[in-house]
């Protein structure tokens, strides 16, 4: 049984370990270069009430988190946030990643945010299909921004509004 729970500080370990899987065997996220924990401390402090972390636990193991990051440090841009999901390689399919998209998309309506903005790489069906199943829309492609794994990548954006 899988539990979706607000993250503290003692799931750090585990989120910087499936954040650094997702570097290091995806295109999920543009990092190259595996994070420490003193760097995923400082991304965890980052977050603040309406920007929050959620992990999904199964039976005290964290095995995937969700995130509502500052889109920007601009005023203007309060109540936008950019979406983050990651689970474990070995985890994937069972059907938590709709959990903890169902819930980080009801944990930023509950804080007052407006809009959702998430990238996601070329060729990320599940992805996309995972946005579009919450109320996400597309709304543009940024053609050749990254560059990973030897090759030149588009971004797709898409955004929710509540």
């Amino acid at each position: 049984m899988v539990i979706i729970r607000h993250a503290t500080k003692n799931d750090l370990d585990s989120i910087t370990g499936i954040y650094n899987e997702a570097i290091l065997k995806t295109i999920a996220t543009f990092d190259t270069k595996i994070k420490s924990l003193e760097e995923q401390n400082k991304w965890f402090k980052d977050h603040g009430l309406k920007n929050p972390i959620l992990v999904a636990d199964k039976i005290g193991l964290v095995v995937g988190f969700a995130s509502l990051s500052k889109y920007s440090t601009r005023c203007a841009y309060s109540d936008t946030a950019e979406i983050s999901l990651y689970v474990k390689e070995d985890h994937q399919k069972l059907g938590i990643g709709k959990k903890l998209m169902q819930s980080i998309i009801k944990e930023g309506n509950n804080v007052g945010l407006h809009a959702v903005i998430a990238r996601i790489t070329e060729g990320n069906e599940k992805s996309v299909y995972l946005h579009k199943s919450v109320g996400f829309k597309h709304i543009g492609i940024m053609k050749e921004v990254g560059y990973k794994f030897g090759k030149r990548l588009d971004v797709y954006l898409m955004q929710k509004i509540y």
